[in-house]
């Protein structure tokens, strides 16, 4: 081995810069290991639009130091305020501000994803022992006793790299997938997204202000769409997410359009979100597309999937990027404490990290249920919810928000990832 080389059984590569990606680099290397991230993009850069950040997500980013680069960026809103789309009439809120520290020993945070995205390259950049490659695509795989070896296009070049674990952070239309028995393909959810980010000095935002909280993260509910609207970019935007049913765009992520099928799936909504949202004069319409939440994640041999990769989900319980960043912690920390029976660790982060991506999907569907609910059920629904008190309705989150990554390492200690054992067995290439 060449003076100040990296043994292979400390050597990670990752597959993806995104969030999921530069997440696992910086937990990996927090616990010795050296990373090599390749991106296929030539530019390390997020698209997309606004995020919101729950505490069981704000709580790993503390201890990497990421979150307090994104104080100038962030905001932390006081609530979560539900309004019926019809008259706007507030059904509940939930508190979120300092109640949502103290309860949850974290900040609840909303920000625009391009600004936790260079926080995360800001981290990740000063540390050694993590090197970032653009333009560079992991096109083939080998796994065998010594490890992994994998082949990645560089500039028109091969380069291989030996390694003790190949990390696919490659996001919903990963191509990774196979490598561990996956059927590759992500599947259309039925649903699509349109997205836009408006100043918050603006004419449109003026036209609501009376119900677009300026300090909080609001949603209008209606039976065929609903709309988030929050603040970013340190409040000098609003980032709006609005959700309907819809055939997929004949395109794998993103288009421009106007919001004539967004106003139509909203009719009967009040006048005034109707005007506020004619105001806005393009939107960003993607296709939401989910993972089968029984593929398979891991190939014990010594790959295996985070994030969208392996679980990419609706986003109606707003956890996608927390589950990728709670991923990433979460196997840094299996492989730290077993990195000589690398099947093992594989197992248990499957272990950990399996319920508790289905709790989180079935929160989702709920919502998504509670959400467009119309008729006698979504009266039920504002009935209930006007009769709940903001403590219970903080309570119900506790689960969701309040999980801690190093309890849950702890109630799964090293040796114990045995329950999956012959379902990841059978994943071996």
């Amino acid at each position: 081995m060449a003076p100040g080389a990296t043994p292979r059984s400390r050597q990670v590569v990752i597959a993806g810069g995104g969030i999921a990606g530069l997440t696992a680099a910086i937990a990996f290397a927090s616990r010795g290991f050296s990373v090599r991230l390749f991106e296929r993009a030539a530019e390390l850069q997020e698209v997309g639009a606004g995020l919101q950040l729950s505490p069981n997500a704000t709580r790993i980013l503390s201890r990497f130091g990421v979150l307090d680069r994104l104080r100038g960026a962030s905001i932390r809103p006081e609530a979560v305020i539900l309004r019926r789309a019809a008259d706007l009439r507030e059904i509940a809120r939930v508190p979120l501000g300092e109640r949502a520290t103290a309860r949850w020993k974290s900040p609840y945070l909303v920000l625009h994803r391009a600004d936790l995205h260079a926080a995360l390259h800001a981290v990740a950049s000063h540390m050694p022992d993590i090197e970032i490659a653009t333009g560079s695509t992991v096109v083939d795989t080998a796994i065998h006793a010594r490890g992994v070896t994998v082949a990645v296009e560089q500039a028109g070049g091969l380069r291989e790299v030996d390694a003790l674990l190949l990390v696919a952070a490659d996001g919903v239309w990963s191509g990774l997938r196979r490598l561990v028995g996956g059927v590759g393909a992500s599947a259309f959810s039925g649903r699509i997204a349109w997205r836009a980010t408006i100043r918050a000095d603006g004419d449109a935002v003026a036209m609501l202000a009376e119900h677009l909280r300026r300090d909080s993260v609001s949603a209008f509910l209606h039976p065929r769409a609903h709309l988030i609207a929050y603040p970013v970019r340190g409040g000098s935007a609003i980032n709006l997410a609005a959700f309907t049913r819809g055939a997929s765009p004949d395109i794998s992520w993103s288009r421009s359009s106007d919001g004539r099928p967004l106003m139509q799936a909203l009719h009967g909504a009040a006048g005034s979100l109707i005007a506020f949202l004619e105001a806005i004069a393009s939107w960003t319409v993607w296709p939401i597309h989910t993972v089968d939440p029984n593929s398979p994640w891991v190939n014990p041999g010594g790959a295996v999937l985070i994030g969208d990769a392996a679980h990419a989900m609706t986003p109606f319980a707003a956890q996608g990027a927390a589950a990728a960043i709670e991923d990433a912690y979460v196997l840094a920390a299996t492989v730290a404490d077993e990195p000589d029976h690398i099947g093992a660790a594989l197992r248990r982060y499957e272990e950990i990290r399996r319920p508790r991506v289905a709790a989180v999907a079935r929160r989702g569907a709920f919502n998504a249920f509670a959400w467009h609910a119309g008729g006698p059920i979504g009266f039920g629904r504002d009935l209930v919810l006007g009769l709940l008190p903001a403590a219970k309705l903080a309570a119900d989150l506790d689960w969701l928000y309040g999980w801690d990554a190093d309890k849950a390492l702890v109630e799964a200690p090293p040796g114990q990832g045995s329950s999956l054992k012959a379902r990841s067995d059978q994943t071996r290439l």
